[in-house]
């Protein structure tokens, strides 16, 4: 199976929009259950789920954070055929994952939303069912006070990069762009967060998928380029040789053969 590169989020308390998001071409979606629904309809919401949801769609959904008023009801949902896996939500600590776990969850997505999830990342990428991790740059720059940018942001990817690569899950999930109209912008975060080792990117709007989609993809130069290192491995029986002016060996062979291989599952 393909690692999901794109996660559509669409709001828990508007059940109309549920199909539409399914069939907006992303890899996975995410029913929104926690900051897209206001207090007042966090019930109304999760009743509307239940009575949508089903193994011909699955779909994932964020529960709300444990620890406040909506968690255990929202457990109850875990386990409900058409739910593919749980995000979790301020993400922090082993024994609300093992909530979870217990409530049937299928796969969890925990969401690095604080300095205490990061702290704790490798730990939660360890726990039992944990498909992949998640990373919510908004409020985890508001809750360890820096601002939000690709500068200072790099440690804290490059570490959910490093943890998930050791814990052995798929690779981290980046945060949303709030940019909604501006493909270049969405584009450029995705690809820098590709260029980290991320394995995909949470979206927040159905123009934003493709372009998600997109930034997974190897670029028609890439692959020029992997078919040459390629070509040139062959010729020389796999030993080191000299391409463009760069050595070419086993590991850059590896990367090639990867991209190649990527574009032949997405059909490129």
């Amino acid at each position: 199976m393909d690692v999901a590169r794109s996660y559509l989020f669409v709001p828990g308390n508007r059940p109309e929009r549920f199909d539409k998001a399914c069939a907006a071409g992303a890899d996975a979606v995410i029913v929104d259950l926690e900051d897209a629904v206001p207090a007042a309809d966090k019930d109304t919401a999760r009743r509307a789920l239940a009575d949508w949801l089903s193994p011909e769609h699955p779909v994932y959904i964020r529960i709300n954070a444990a620890g406040g008023a909506w968690f255990e009801d929202d457990l109850a949902l875990c386990g409900l055929p058409g739910v593919a896996g749980v995000v979790l939500p301020k993400a922090e600590r082993e024994q609300d994952l093992a909530r979870l776990a217990e409530a049937g969850a299928k796969s969890i997505l925990p969401l690095i939303e604080s300095a205490l999830g990061l702290w704790n990342a490798a730990a939660l990428a360890r726990a039992p069912k944990v498909l992949r991790l998640v990373f919510g740059a908004i409020d985890f720059s508001f809750d360890a006070g820096i601002k939000e940018s690709r500068e200072a942001l790099l440690y804290t990817r490059s570490q959910l990069v490093l943890v998930s690569r050791v814990a052995g899950v798929e690779a981290p999930v980046d945060g949303v762009t709030t940019a909604l109209d501006d493909a270049a912008i969405v584009g450029g975060d995705a690809r820098h967060a590709r260029g980290l080792g991320f394995g995909g990117k949470l979206c927040i709007h159905p123009r934003q998928v493709p372009v998600v989609n997109g930034a997974w993809a190897p670029s028609a130069e890439e692959l020029a380029w992997a078919r040459r290192v390629e070509a040139a491995a062959l010729a020389s029986g796999g030993a080191a040789v000299a391409l463009d002016g760069k050595m070419i060996d086993l590991p850059v062979i590896l990367i090639a053969r990867q991209m190649m291989a990527e574009a032949a599952r997405r059909g490129l």
